[in-house]
């Protein structure tokens, strides 16, 4: 009836969206929204794709897996990691507390839709988790270091399950993959702050930073601008991205597509490898396509699927991994594809057949979109302009006809000299004939 009054729940619910009337200003949303840069892979996302790809399998870090049953049994030796830090240090736990509290806000903006258990009276926890995965995470790599360079680890035991030279050669390689998933980061300004409390002197520079985490990730280092990275997942991602944006594609005729490598080779494309190994290093000129070797392992479609997803949830992470992917998957349709780059020095395989490798690119990229701005889509016009030509079909198939095996070009050199031996022949027999008559 018109002119009733609200109920209760109604008019609460009016007020309380009244009060976020004031946030709807666009520079103070944007501000909002700059500042987180770890996200929830949504779920059509994960169906999509493989829900498993984005879990942890060995170590939570940070709160969105924290406290799931089978990460359990590394909560005992991270706290050991806490311990033994603290030991080296001399320093009491209690500084290292107040350093992360210091910074707790920021560290909670950086988590997309984080929990309200963590805020308020749940403060205390999150700090906890904080500064006990970060412990970890530093113990870790410290570890990495020390037994890479040969150093013995003094402060743990040399059978030490996880802190020693067994625990970090067997546990490494599933820390690493944890590492970089999209739901499993820390914020690096939390390392920075911890081992500025554990040296006693200045923050450490974002160089250090950095570096210290590329190298147990076994990325190349980064001689950027010396920027804080924000997390592990954007290192990483950056050692494959660096595509420039082409804006004349704008508004252009777009070819997503393009004959398969298979078909490429048939009309006359060559294939050679790039001289980085970063995604942005495709290029297609006079007939040869140049790519980046990709090596092709069990962590490959994990790796892929979560920087693929940073890339879609975080708006200044560009699109240059997903744009790779689709081009990749759009040159590769079977086996035959995979064998024929293997054979070029562009795949490196360790899975089990050249079908896997195709069936995993065929799949990584569904649901994913080419980027309008992306380089890529020039390079595939321009071999799709190349295929196009009839003279390249010609010349490719007169190639691999005639050119591909040398006794099949010896027979053709062969039938030419004979061919031209007896027109020879017919004209020096003709010839006194017409020469008698005149």
């Amino acid at each position: 009836m018109a002119g009733a009054p609200a109920n209760d729940s109604s008019s609460s619910w009016v007020v309380e969206m009244e009060k976020m009337l004031e946030h709807t200003d666009p520079s103070a949303e944007a501000a909002r929204w700059r500042k987180a840069s770890i996200y929830r892979v949504p779920e059509r996302i994960k169906h999509q794709t493989k829900a498993e790809a984005y879990r942890p399998q060995l170590v939570s870090l940070g709160p969105f897996h924290h406290g799931s049953c089978h990460l359990l049994p590394m909560e005992e030796h991270k706290r050991r990691a806490v311990l033994h830090l603290v030991k080296r240090a001399r320093v009491p736990l209690g500084d290292f507390a107040a350093a992360v509290e210091e910074v707790a806000d920021e560290l909670m903006d950086a988590y997309d839709g984080l929990d309200e258990r963590w805020r308020g009276a749940g403060r205390d926890g999150f700090v906890e988790v904080m500064l006990t995965d970060g412990c970890f995470l530093l113990e870790m790599m410290r570890t990495g270091r020390l037994v890479l360079k040969g150093k013995p680890l003094k402060d743990y035991a040399p059978n030490d399950p996880v802190f020693s030279i067994h625990g970090f050669y067997f546990l490494r390689p599933d820390i690493q993959s944890d590492m970089i998933l999209m739901e499993n980061q820390l914020p690096l300004l939390l390392l920075q702050r911890i081992l500025a409390v554990q040296r006693g002197t200045s923050s450490p520079s974002a160089e250090d930073i950095n570096e210290l985490v590329l190298r147990f990730l076994d990325c190349p280092l980064d001689e950027g601008t010396g920027k804080l990275g924000l997390h592990p997942l954007e290192l990483y991602h950056k050692c494959f991205r660096d595509l420039q944006p082409n804006v004349s594609r704008l508004g252009s005729k777009r070819e997503d597509t393009v004959p398969s490598a298979a078909e490429l080779s048939e009309a006359g494309i060559h294939f050679e490898m790039s001289a980085t190994k970063r995604v942005s290093d495709i290029d297609f000129e006079n007939g040869v396509l140049r790519m980046p070797l990709v090596g092709v392992y069990d962590e490959t479609e994990k790796n892929y699927l979560n920087m693929m997803a940073f890339e879609l949830l975080h708006r200044y992470a560009g699109n240059d991994v997903t744009d790779y992917i689709i081009f990749m998957d759009n040159i590769i349709n079977s086996e035959r594809d995979v064998k024929l780059l293997r054979s070029k020095g562009l795949i490196k395989s360790g899975l089990g057949s050249d079908m896997e490798v195709a069936r995993l690119f065929n799949t990584l990229s569904k649901g994913a979109v080419m980027s309008p701005f992306c380089k890529l889509l020039d390079v595939q016009k321009k071999m799709n302009d190349h295929c196009r030509k009839r003279w390249n079909k010609w010349r490719a198939s007169f190639e691999h006809t005639y050119l591909s095996n040398p006794w099949v070009f010896i027979s053709l050199v062969a039938a030419a000299v004979l061919l031209v031996a007896t027109l020879m022949q017919t004209i020096y027999s003709v010839m006194p004939f017409y020469t008698k008559n005149s």
